[in-house]
Formats: structure tokens, sequence, C-alpha cells
């Protein structure tokens, strides 16, 4: 295959490098790459890819299935045009500066222009050393790689604007990794992820120049990221730098609202984990809420801390867009209310976006004048007063559109939706939130058919919970990848009620509550 003419090499060529070509670990001046070769691995194994995404990038079935494609997935091999490169970045993590952190697993193989036009970075997760790796293998386990595979693809599915994942290899080879950090390391199968976007930006790819007073390399990338994605707010000057804050918030707030409305919790927000262009990006200890818990998070780095819990972040990505914001300061003439007013523009967006999502899951309108606010605030705390299944409550509430009467009594599909069985007076009041409900819906413009489809288009009937990725993971362990299969078709069709399917859409089993991989995870890949 002939790729030459597909290959673009914007990052490479209008930013400055690092001369140094070593994979040696180092800090870097000066410099937002540093070009690195992957590092080959025993044995690849294509174990599955993303067909949607392979049509857009204009990859048909005999090129994914080639075998010098799934070496170039795996890194033994380059396409021609290919110029691999480590981007360089900085970041807050867990609340605290942690100055210079890299990719230190993630290598860039080039810029892949669609037969649409469009262009998208092709990157390999897992792929061995770069200068950013510090003490670590630059690899990735089997475990972490499926999750990432299998999520990229659920959200984008479900519309939440996310990386993309074309393929995931298995390497052949052994990974030594202490998953719980305890002192018991263990071999586990080592795997690579394909991941695709636009761009790979993050904030702390600014952040990092910033804090080492680096203001024209700063300066060269502001320009760089305004040139290629956010063109229509002009070329460079502070005028455009106000312009792409105030973008750049506009964009995170909205995807706060969408990970809340699907009870999706990401587990690391860091600043190096935040997209500039509002993507969801590094899926590491993610999880989806089974029982509503706003102070639940699967990450047990953050066990005692809760820094990054379900109902916290919303709160964390306007701390980060503050950490953002301050990395800007130079470009704003050290205007301190120019980097404040992009934060007033994030409560504003946020607060419009989860109440217009949180209105179309209960088939509204949002409208505060009738009430609406009132009635989204009572269900979440109905919801977090007793263990309820979030996604198998709102999925149930459209049957109930269709009733020509308010229920008089809890409905059984609403009652299957708790874990355990809740107190009487709990009920009563979920049951007089019901009736006030139905009649709020029903006083909507179309028929109740129409109503209770829109809904089931806004309320997914299955999301990748963490108990079926580990069964999925479970499978793949002893060679078996139907689950893994099942899953990804699955959840490429998350809002369709595929009856075939129907065991995939029940709550969280017992046997998952306290199961490592279903309840908590690390950042151990």
């Amino acid at each position: 295959m002939s790729t030459a003419p597909r290959f673009l090499r914007r990052f490479l060529e209008e930013l400055p490098g690092d001369p140094d070509t070593t994979p040696r670990p180092r800090q870097v001046e000066g410099a937002l790459w540093s070009r690195v070769l992957p590092t080959p691995v025993r044995a690849p194994r294509l174990l599955a890819w993303s067909r949607s995404l392979a049509r857009e990038l204009g990859l048909d079935e005999e090129a994914m299935r080639a075998p010098r494609t799934a070496e170039m997935l795996a890194g033994n091999a380059l396409w021609e045009g290919m110029d691999p490169y480590a981007a360089n970045y900085g970041g807050h993590q867990f609340g605290h500066w942690a100055g210079q952190l890299g990719d230190g697993r993630a290598i860039v193989l080039g810029e892949w222009r669609s037969p649409d036009g469009a262009v998208h970075e092709l990157q390999l997760k897992g792929a061995g050393r770069t200068a950013y790796s510090r003490r670590g293998d630059g690899r990735a386990v089997l475990r972490s790689s499926i999750r990432e595979f299998l999520c990229s693809e659920a959200m984008h599915a479900l519309g939440v604007p996310t990386t993309r994942a074309l393929s995931l290899v298995e390497t052949g080879e052994q990974v030594l990794r202490d998953f719980f950090y305890d002192g018991n390391a263990a071999f586990e199968p080592g795997a690579i992820v394909c991941r695709v976007a636009p761009s790979f930006l993050r904030f702390g790819n600014f952040e990092l120049p910033a804090a080492r007073g680096d203001h024209a390399l700063l300066r060269k990338l502001a320009d760089f990221a305004l040139r290629h994605w956010f063109a229509e707010l002009g070329a460079s000057g502070r005028e455009a730098y106000e312009a792409l804050l105030h973008e750049v918030a506009t964009r995170t707030a909205r995807l706060m609202a969408q990970w809340q409305a699907v009870g999706f919790v990401h587990g690391v927000m860091n600043t190096d984990n935040l997209s500039l262009l509002g993507l969801t990006i590094d899926y590491g200890p993610y999880g989806w809420i089974d029982d509503f818990d706003l102070d639940w998070t699967p990450n047990t780095t953050d066990a005692e801390q809760h820094r990054y819990a379900f109902g916290n972040q919303p709160a964390i990505g306007l701390w980060n867009l503050a950490r953002l914001a301050r990395a800007f300061l130079p470009l704003l003439d050290g205007d301190e209310e120019a980097a404040a007013a992009p934060l007033q523009r994030y409560r504003e967006v946020y607060a419009a976006e989860a109440s217009t999502r949180h209105g179309a899951k209960l088939g509204l309108r949002f409208d505060a004048a009738r009430g609406d606010e009132e009635l989204v605030q009572q269900l979440l705390e109905l919801l977090s007063a007793a263990p309820t299944d979030m996604t198998l409550f709102f999925r149930a509430l459209s049957a109930l559109v269709r009733q020509v009467a308010p229920p008089a009594e809890l409905p059984s599909r609403v009652r299957a939706c708790f874990y355990g069985a809740a107190a009487a007076a709990h009920e009563e009041l979920l049951l007089a939130w019901l009736q006030r409900w139905w009649k709020r819906v029903r006083s909507e413009a179309g028929s109740p058919d129409q109503l209770a489809a829109a809904m089931d288009r806004t309320n997914p009937k299955y999301v990748l919970r963490n108990w079926l990725a580990q069964e999925a993971i479970d499978a793949a362990h002893a060679d078996d990848l139907s689950k893994l299969e099942r899953l990804l078709r699955v959840m490429e069709h998350p809002f369709d009620e595929q009856p075939e399917h129907e065991e995939l859409a029940q709550k969280r089993p017992e046997w998952a509550r306290h199961k490592a991989g279903c309840s908590m995870l690390s950042c151990s890949s």
C-alpha cells in the first residue's frame, strides 16, 4: 500500500523539536516533540479493530487484514510517510504541578489524511520507551488496552466527543505490572492500541512552556492550534488567544455535561488528560456509574481524596481550565480579568448544557419557569438517597410516558432499578415525583410515542459497565475473543433495544460489587 500522499507532518514541520532521537529519559527544553521509533514486539496479533473508524480513514477489510497492517499497528513497521514522535507536555496531577510529563508510552505515527480530507493523528499506546517514559517501560497490558479500545468506540457511539480506537494488537510479550501498587507485581500479556484523533493536544502542552517561562514557544503552539483547529478565531494576537480560551471553555463545559448525563467517570482528570479540542482523552481507571453515587470514583489512587469522583467532575473541569488560562497569561499581557472571563463562560455553558441534557433525559424541553430545575434536582436527590441504577432508571421512564395515566403505584420496572430494597418512605417520595413528572412530560408537544422515542434516543440502554469489560478481559486472557467482539458490536448501537443481548443491559451483579477490575481500578497498565 502506498500511503505517502496521505501523511502530513504539520506538528513536526511547524513546531520546534528535540535534536536527540534516543529514547533515554531526559528533560527536553525548547521543544514540543521528540522523534522516536516504536520498539518492535515479538509476535503481534491483531485482535480487534473498529470497522466504522477504518471506513472513515479509508481502510477497507482487505487493508486491515493485511499482515503489514498488523505489523504497523504493533510498531514493527512503518508505512511510507510516517515520521513517529512523542509529544512534550506537563501537567497538574491530583492538584499538584508535576513538571514535565510527556508521552511516556504513546507514539504518534503521523497525521493521516482520510478520503474526505480530514486529518487524523494515528498514535500507538504501549509501543515502547520515549524520552518521556521516565522509569517506565513504555508498554501497556492487555486488560487496560481492551478497556481503552472498547470505551473509545462506546463513547463515540453515545455521541460523546472522544478520541477513537482503530485497533487492538496483542504483542506476544509479557509486561510486569503491580496492579494495586502493593508490592505484588506480576507478568501480564502486553498489548497496543492505535488511538485516533484530530489532535492529542492537551492543557498540559501549554502549561509546560508557560511554567518554564518560554513564552515564544507558548505563542508558537497557540498559533499552531489556531491555524489548524480554530482558524475562525483569528491567526494570532491577544484577541485570538482570548477567543481560543473561550472556545476551549465552551467545549470543556459541554463535555463535562455529557459525561454527567451518561454517568461516565473519567477517574484521572489531571490537566495533562484534558483535551484542547474538548475530547474525552486517556482512558485509564474510568468507570460507569451503576448505582447513582456522586462520591464514587473508580480510581484506587483517588480512593481517599475522591478528587475525581463523579459529582466533582464539573468543578474539576473548571479548575483545570483555570490552570490553562493561567498558562495563557503571557499571551494576554498578564491581564488577570481576561484570563478569568473564560471561567465564567464555562460556568454559564455548563449550567445551560446540563439543564438541557437532563431535561432531554426526562423528555422535556427544559424550562426553569415551569419548575424543571426543581424537578431535576429532586430526582437527583432521590437517586442518591437509595442505591438506584442510573442507566436503567432513565431508560425505564419512556415506557411510563406511554401510560394513559400517571402511575398509581411504583412501577415494577422502576423498583427493579434498586440495588436492594428501598425504604417504604423513599418509594412514596419517588412515586410522588413520578406522578409530577408524568404530568409535566405529557404537557410537551408530541404524542406519547414520539416523546418516548425521543427519550430512548437520549437514554442509552447499553453502557460499558466495568463488569462487562472485565468479563471480556477475563475471556481474552483465556484466548476467547467472543465477548470482546460482542461487546464492541453492542456498544456501537447503545440506544437500540437489541433483545438478543438483553443480559448486557442488566444492573451490576452482586459478584462484581468488590471484584478487582469491576469496582475499582488503578492507573497501572
